[in-house]
C-alpha cells in the first residue's frame, strides 16, 4: 500500500511553557502547505501571565502522564488523515509514545525527555530538573519555575533580554506528577516494535535534556525495518523553539519529513480545533 505524505501537522507542547511557543513553527509550515495545530494541554488554555497568576493551580497540578497522552491520542485520532507529529521535551516523549500507538505517519522528537528506563546522573539534568519533582512538597499544587532556574534550565547561553522575553511570554506553572511520570510505566516504550520514521534532535547545550540523553534513547530502537534518525545541532539549548536558530531547526526538520515520506496527492488548507 502507498503511503502519502500527510498535510497535517500536530505539535506536541512540553512542560513549563505555553503552546504558544509554536507560533512561528506554525507559520513556517503553514507557508509550506502544512495545516498545523498546537493544541493547549488541559487547564491552560490561557496567556502564559493569566495562568502564572492562578499559580499554585490544582488543575494544573493534576496533569498526569497517561492522562495528557490520551489526550493527544484522542485529538489526532479526530483528525481526517494521521499526521505528522512535532514534540518538543516531554512533548517529544509523547511523539514516541503516540508512534507506539500507530497514531503518526512521522514523528520528531525535539530534545525529547527520554521513555522509561534511559536516565543520566548528568550534574546539569539533576540540577535542571529536581526542583520540578516537587519532593518534600504538596503534588497538590503547581511548580512556578523562577526566573534564576529558567535561565539555567531552559535560556542559558542567551542575552538576558532574551532570557527575560521567553520567561515572561512562554513560562507556565507545571504539574509535579507529570514529571515524576516520565519515570514510570506511563512513559514506557517497546523498542523492539516497529514504527513510522522518528527523528530525534538535540542541542549540545541543552541543559535540561543533555545530548547524550538523546543519543541514548535514539540508540536504543532496534527494529531494523523502522527508520530512526538521530541530528544534534551545535549551540541550541532547551529553548531551542525560541532561539534565533529555530529556522535552521525547521529546515533540516523539512527535508528530513521529504526524504523519509513520498509527495502528497493532495493539498489540504489551515485549519483550527477547538478544545
Amino acid at each position: 500500500m502507498k503511503i502519502t505524505r500527510p498535510k497535517t501537522i500536530v505539535f506536541i507542547t512540553g512542560a513549563f511553557v505555553s503552546n504558544d511557543s509554536w507560533r512561528e513553527w506554525q507559520a513556517y509550515f503553514e507557508q509550506k502547505g502544512y495545516t498545523t495545530i498546537a493544541p493547549p494541554w488541559p487547564h491552560k488554555d490561557a496567556p502564559a501571565e493569566v495562568l502564572r497568576n492562578r499559580h499554585p493551580d490544582s488543575e494544573i497540578a493534576s496533569n498526569r502522564l497517561a492522562d495528557l497522552t490520551n489526550y493527544y491520542a484522542q485529538i489526532v485520532e479526530q483528525l481526517p488523515e494521521k499526521p505528522i507529529l512535532i514534540g518538543h521535551s516531554i512533548g517529544g516523549l509523547m511523539v514516541q509514545l503516540l508512534l507506539q500507538r500507530g497514531l503518526g505517519a512521522a514523528g520528531i522528537a525535539i530534545h525529547s525527555v527520554p521513555p522509561q528506563g534511559i536516565f543520566t546522573f548528568k550534574l546539569s539534568f539533576l540540577k535542571a530538573g529536581w526542583g520540578a519533582l516537587g519532593f518534600f512538597t504538596s503534588t497538590k499544587e503547581t511548580y512556578m519555575m523562577s526566573f534564576k532556574d529558567w535561565q539555567y534550565a531552559f535560556t542559558n547561553g542567551m542575552p538576558l533580554k532574551q532570557q527575560k522575553d521567553g520567561y515572561y511570554q512562554f513560562a507556565l506553572p507545571e504539574s509535579k506528577l507529570i514529571v515524576r511520570d516520565t519515570i514510570t510505566a506511563a512513559a514506557h516504550v517497546d523498542f523492539s516494535k516497529p514504527h513510522a520514521p522518528l527523528l530525534l534532535t538535540s542541542g549540545s547545550t541543552d541543559h535540561t535534556i543533555p545530548a547524550s540523553l538523546n543519543y541514548d534513547n535514539y540508540r536504543k530502537y532496534q527494529h531494523s525495518e523502522s527508520i530512526t534518525d538521530y541530528k544534534e545541532f551545535e549551540g541550541r539549548n532547551h529553548f531551542v523553539l525560541g532561539q534565533p536558530t529555530w529556522k535552521e531547526d525547521a529546515d533540516y526538520i523539512l527535508n528530513w519529513i521529504d526524504k523519509v515520506l513520498p509527495q502528497p496527492e493532495t493539498t489540504t488548507k489551515s485549519m483550527k480545533i477547538n478544545n
